[in-house]
């Protein structure tokens, strides 16, 4: 007999009753959620007014309204749904450490050698309702030796099997694949299957070794099989689990699938099934408890320089670097000073992060005294490992050049440091033929620097502006004179023109002015402009400043 005991929980109105914890007032009527499906809303959780009103999940929105005309709808939010089954699947920790997220409302736990702690099964599940309770939740459960038979209870413990057929067909339908059925030997060979024996009132607990028993009474539905599969089932008379383990397995595999025979195999045991829990995140953060408060910005970096390196070490050892580092200093009466560094490169080396922390350590205010320090690394990166090859000369030039590549690196972390990471842009070249769309603005510290720059076929303005009007008189080529920004100025010398076209693909506001033909322009001033004559598309004609080479 297995010792392994499953307990799984399903939380039928998670996305409704999360919800009515956020905001209270969603508490006094009938509440659904609906989700898009096809070209049509759907409903994908209800309340408990809204099942008391009628409305059911899987229906049209516009049918649940003309049932229920309160009914107070709102949008499916799929990620806060899954972060809210995350949430529930660390408080479910206290009860197990083997805890797995199933599907989208539910939980899946192996309880072996853990149920004895809470006074057993059914006190268990009593501690389990409570807190759920608490929380404003609805929940079923199911025990049992495996988590196929765990998930059948607690979903459909109590229900009788029915079919969506009615009239003299139900009673004649398939009565030789009912009769044959009583006449094999084992049920794993094509036999009879164990005798059926309902639990008492639909009970959610399947005692050790009785999955038989437990699952006999339920609908085919419990087996977790497609619907299409259901529904064929049902047509052939076989409506509960107990009618399908009396069938001969070859014939059902040859008809339905090994899909079916697979999911029964798991419900009782023959196949195996283990929870996988969701691994834990990877947290980075040491802190240390001082045994009197300290206030001096000397004795603040010796407790970091003592709290660094095991940092630090710890991130090496998983190949992680910290992009993000929190510092936080708890005073005797009970407030924290929070610093917060970023760094412009994924690191674990302490030489790095440590000037970082020193120039935002004069913002902590000690108060009465510090006497704790924590740090954290709140957002972290792989950091791949550089192994040094070949001669020694080239091992000595490789080293050089990793050292001094970490430079720019620094330069962009400390001030990032004094005006954010945000303010540190850098360019990087797009393809494309309009002047400017050739470059796009990118944070330094998210991004590697350019280095596949085109060689510009003529020449480009290291000032550009959006267009500004030249009053000029509309000629082919660039006037002796010419009116901009409040002044006269005078042409020396003139290039081009360049035509560029727009983009004929996209309607740009930008280029309602047609065609362009681009002129360097040299005036008496000693300016050196970029001027070009707008050809009319659906504005005006006229020429207009664009640049300036500085």
């Amino acid at each position: 007999m297995s010792k392994r005991r499953i307990l799984s929980l399903w939380f039928p109105r998670l996305g409704a009753e999360r919800l009515m914890r956020m905001a209270r007032g969603l508490a006094d009527g009938p509440l659904a959620v609906v989700a898009d499906q096809g070209n049509m809303q759907v409903v994908a959780s209800i309340n408990q007014a809204g099942e008391e009103a009628g409305v059911q999940v899987g229906q049209p929105v516009r049918d649940a309204h003309a049932m229920c005309g309160h009914l107070l709808t709102r949008p499916q939010n799929a990620p806060a749904e899954a972060a809210f089954l995350t949430a529930l699947r660390r408080w479910a920790g206290k009860f197990s450490p083997w805890v797995a997220e199933e599907a989208a409302d539910g939980l899946v736990i192996d309880l072996s050698g853990c149920a004895h702690l809470f006074g057993g099964e059914e006190a268990l599940l009593s501690v389990i309702e409570t807190d759920c309770g608490d929380m404003g939740l609805t929940v079923r459960l199911g025990i049992a030796d495996t988590l196929g038979a765990a998930w059948a209870l607690a979903r459909f413990a109590g229900q009788q099997a029915g079919s969506d057929r009615s009239g003299d067909a139900i009673s004649q339908e398939a009565r030789a694949t009912r009769a044959r059925a009583g006449k094999r030997r084992h049920w794993t060979r094509g036999g009879t299957a164990p005798p059926a024996v309902t639990p008492g009132g639909g009970a959610r607990i399947a005692p050790p070794g009785q999955s038989y028993r437990a699952l006999s009474p339920l609908p085919i539905a419990a087996l977790r099989v497609d619907a299409s599969v259901v529904t064929q089932l049902n047509r052939l008379g076989l409506r509960r689990v107990e009618d399908l383990l009396g069938q001969p397995r070859a014939s059902l595999a040859r008809r339905f699938g090994r899909g079916l025979v697979h999911r029964l195999d798991q419900a009782m045991g023959s196949a195996p099934e283990p929870v996988s829990p969701a691994r834990a995140p990877d947290h980075f953060a040491v802190r240390m408890t001082l045994p009197d408060p300290i206030g001096l910005k000397e004795d603040l970096m010796a407790g970091i320089d003592r709290l660094l390196p095991t940092l630090c070490a710890r991130l090496e050892a998983r190949g992680r670097g910290v992009r993000t580092l929190r510092l936080e200093a708890h005073r005797t009466d009970q407030a924290a000073e929070v610093v917060e560094v970023g760094l412009a490169r994924p690191s674990h080396d302490r030489h790095r992060i440590r000037p970082l922390l020193e120039m935002k350590i004069d913002g902590i205010d000690a108060g009465f005294g510090i006497d704790m320090l924590r740090l954290q690394a709140i957002q972290t990166e792989p950091v791949h490992a550089r192994t040094l090859s070949g001669h020694a000369e080239a091992n000595r030039a490789v080293r050089e050049r990793l050292a001094g590549n970490t430079a720019v690196d620094d330069l962009i972390g400390k001030l990032g440091a004094r005006v954010g990471m945000e303010a540190i842009t850098r360019r990087h070249p797009v393809p494309s033929h309009i002047p400017e769309k050739t470059a796009q603005v990118l944070a330094a510290a998210w991004s590697e620097p350019a280095s596949d720059w085109p060689a510009a076929v003529r020449p480009r303005p290291l000032l550009l502006w959006s267009p500004e009007p030249v009053m000029a008189p509309d000629t082919a080529s660039v006037p002796n004179r010419f009116r901009w920004r409040g002044r006269d100025w005078h042409l020396a010398e003139a290039s081009g023109p360049e035509r560029i076209a727009p983009e004929w693909w996209l309607d740009d506001p930008n280029w309602r002015s047609g065609v362009r033909d681009y002129w360097v322009v040299v005036t008496k001033q000693g300016d050196r402009l970029w001027l070009y004559l707008g050809h009319g598309g659906t504005m005006s004609p006229g020429w207009f400043c664009q640049g300036s080479f500085a």
